[in-house]
């Protein structure tokens, strides 16, 4: 089988030596070919062409972004027509491994892969021995694909400013993540943002101060504690959709502790929750930061989320 092994260098969780350990192993058994992303963009670029050469099958090691540039790359070609939802055909591309090499990887936790990245390595092997294949639905917002959330407002604004930070050569720690989430909270109570929610079926919720939109659950992780906004979401059951109609500290206290719950159940009188919904359109009154499975692509008024089932194939 062709494949093509696409690494992050830097990775979290991986060294050189144990990254050539896993490509030697790779390498066993498969026809492989290896990039080591060197930019922004880069993993996406690199698999969409191997795939329009016929490569069968992408392992994507490193964190949550790099396999988001992956599938990204994955289903470059597959994007539909016309005005509908893109409807890609989970057979006529490469298939996706994933081996988790970042400090969260929710995807790959999601998809219960071990988070050593050996053992990970191990159980991609295992999986393509015995034709193990998963299809999983993703979500699709902006022209582009995510995997497990995505998110406009607070938590955008919180993606950016680490981005910012990272670009000047600070570390994304946990540490650093919370401190920015403080920073930023601070800025929305000053100027709270003004957004509107429609899903189908429903009368459209204004005055939304803060809104996730997930594909799974947990919807990330927090120096390993899972934070869970829709805990009935899952890869083939559409997307959740997680509001928040007040942002008092008094509220976002309690929602967090609910979040951060070992159930992840939140409610309350300012939590709007809805699951297994194929569609979120989220408008905003002034243009607020957008993120898609921890990658900020700048801001925007108005975007559509869309659940699109089935959409591509994972060894697992």
């Amino acid at each position: 089988m062709r494949a093509l092994l696409v690494v992050n260098p830097q990775a979290t969780s991986t060294t050189a030596a144990g990254r050539d350990v896993l490509t030697k192993a790779l390498a066993s058994e498969l026809k492989l070919d290896v990039l080591q992303t060197r930019y922004r963009g880069h993993a996406a670029e690199a698999t969409a062409s191997a795939v329009a050469d016929g490569v069968e099958l992408v392992v994507a090691l490193g964190g949550d972004g790099t396999v988001n540039e992956v599938v990204n790359g994955l289903l470059a070609a597959q994007t539909g027509t016309g005005s509908g939802p893109p409807r890609p055909d989970p057979d006529a591309t490469a298939m996706l491994a994933v081996v988790p090499g970042g400090s969260a990887n929710v995807f790959a936790r999601a998809l219960e892969m071990p988070r050593d990245p050996v053992e990970a390595t191990g159980h991609v092997l295992s999986a393509l021995a015995a034709r193990r294949r998963r299809l999983v639905g993703l979500g699709h917002a902006d022209d582009r694909w995510f995997t497990f959330n995505a998110g406009m407002g607070w938590d955008a604004e919180v993606v950016a400013a680490v981005e910012r930070a990272r670009a000047q050569g600070h570390e994304a720690s946990p540490g650093r993540y919370a401190l920015t989430a403080i920073r930023q909270y601070l800025a929305q109570l000053h100027r709270p943002p003004s957004m509107t929610v429609q899903i189908p079926g429903a009368a459209p919720l204004g005055g939304v101060r803060l809104a996730f939109v997930s594909n799974t659950d947990p919807w990330t992780y927090l120096s390993g504690r899972a934070v869970r906004t829709n805990p009935r979401s899952s890869f083939g059951s559409g997307l959740g959709l997680f509001a928040l109609t007040g942002l008092s500290p008094r509220t976002i206290a309690a929602t967090l502790r609910q979040m951060l719950a070992a159930d992840g159940d939140p409610h309350g009188k300012h939590v709007v929750r809805h699951d297994a919904v194929p569609q979120v359109r989220i408008t905003s009154d002034r243009p607020l930061a957008l993120q898609l499975d921890g990658d900020h692509l700048g801001e925007r008024t108005d975007v559509e989320f869309l659940s699109v089932p089935g959409a591509l194939r994972v060894v697992v």
